[in-house]
């Protein structure tokens, strides 16, 4: 297996991956436009693991100056219990530290009780002490 660097190139392999894994939490965010700004803005941190030349996982990752946030991270269901979900965690906080970032965050449904249970094996706090909020930008009044 090899961990390396996302790019635009590898969008079409990793939608259909998203697809699978991943397809309720999908958005217009996800579109390809958006993802290339994405990984344009957070060079190097999101990740794909690849075994015989075919995608078997994903992580993006980025910061905002002060913490690191983790997103879309799936593996495919075959190559589950591998341990490719973890190494594809550890290169990302790994570039997300690089970077001077002290913290990284990660967003998971609660209905997740995987994505949840990795998480919390892999070292992550569920705070209890926080709400996350979502505002829905296209909401705004742009007259």
């Amino acid at each position: 297996m090899t961990i390396r660097e996302m790019t635009i190139d590898d969008y079409e392999e990793v939608f259909a991956l998203w697809q699978i894994t991943s397809k309720r939490a999908l958005s217009k965010a996800d579109e390809k436009a958006k993802i290339e700004s994405y990984l344009t803005r957070s060079e190097g941190m999101s990740k794909v693991a690849v075994i015989d030349g075919k995608i078997v996982g994903t992580v993006l990752a980025s910061h905002d100056g002060r913490r690191g946030f983790i997103h879309h991270m799936a593996v495919l269901p075959d190559y589950r219990r591998n341990r490719i979900g973890h190494e594809l965690a550890k290169s990302a906080i790994k570039a997300i530290k690089d970077q001077g970032i002290d913290k990284t965050h990660i967003f998971c449904y609660q209905n997740n009780t995987t994505g949840q249970s990795f998480w919390q094996d892999f070292g992550f706090k569920k705070r209890e002490d926080i709400f996350v909020f979502s505002f829905n930008n296209e909401d705004v009044d742009n007259t």
